[in-house]
């Protein structure tokens, strides 16, 4: 289990007081498909100080669930990165996965739902380690050892999550976003939080809304129906006005012409 791979790592970063980042990413597509990953990365001291650890994880439990493992890669400057990744199918599916990561992650839930042919996604839940390294213990762990292992000698260490741990989660959601409460948006509608380590606890939440292609321009076929139709009764009253200084004008030449023949008729010059 994830949770697992977790504990084990925190242990060894607690007790030879190094130092373990973890970020985990959720990638959705339009069709509310797509992948979470968790990347570990833990620096150099500890790859230096427990040799072996890359071979020494077992992921066996991880793969069987699904998880695709990239790693332990140690790195030329000597930090050792593993990442797993798993497709995710519904909403369902990626409350799922997020909560089989453990603590952080608390009441994780995932929402997508389509309305007048707009679709909206989003995410909630809680960032809390609630019980210090503790909190990474399963219910296996706590049956077999009756806690975290090492915890008394991570105890004497001095080890704190703050000062041994860092965790973030990101989410880019298909969509404009509409809200991101508590997050910071890094790029290209990338949200992310930061969890805090020290017992208390983020309220996390992010939507976006996806609308039909084309519909952000739907205002533009009306505006231009009406402008067509005003157009054209433009032109009409144009027209009509331009008709009728023509006729004004004719019927005002046609008036002179016959009182210019009644003078001629009488003898009379206009001027007279």
């Amino acid at each position: 289990m994830i949770r697992r791979y977790l504990a084990l790592l925190v242990c060894l970063v607690a007790l030879s007081a190094c130092r373990l980042d973890v970020t985990v990413s959720v990638d959705m597509e339009p069709d509310g498909t797509g992948t979470v990953s968790l990347v570990a990365l833990a620096d150099a001291d500890l790859v230096g100080r427990v040799p072996g650890i890359a071979d020494d994880l077992r992921l066996e439990d991880a793969v069987a669930q699904g998880w695709v493992v990239d790693g332990p890669t140690v790195a030329a400057d000597g930090s050792m990165t593993a990442t797993l990744t798993h497709p995710f199918r519904s909403k369902d599916e990626l409350a799922n996965l997020l909560n089989s990561i453990g603590p952080p992650f608390t009441n994780m839930q995932a929402a997508r739902n389509t309305e007048n042919e707009q679709t909206t996604n989003a995410i909630d839940g809680t960032l809390v380690l609630a019980d210090g390294f503790n909190s990474f213990a399963d219910a296996d762990l706590v049956a077999a050892v009756g806690g975290l292992p090492f915890a008394e000698a991570i105890a004497a260490s001095g080890a704190t999550p703050e000062t041994a741990l860092s965790f973030t989660f990101r989410v880019a959601l298909p969509g404009e976003l509409i809200s991101s409460e508590t997050g910071s948006e890094v790029g290209d509608g990338v949200i992310q939080w930061v969890a805090p380590l020290d017992g208390t606890s983020v309220e996390l939440f992010t939507s976006t809304v996806q609308r039909p292609e084309g519909s952000g321009g739907a205002w533009a076929k009306p505006v231009s129906q009406v402008a067509f139709v005003a157009l054209i009764v433009w032109v009409a009253v144009a027209t009509a006005f331009i008709g009728f200084v023509a006729w004004a004008r004719r019927k005002k030449r046609s008036r002179r012409e016959r009182a210019l023949a009644g003078l001629k008729q009488t003898g009379r010059s206009p001027s007279s």
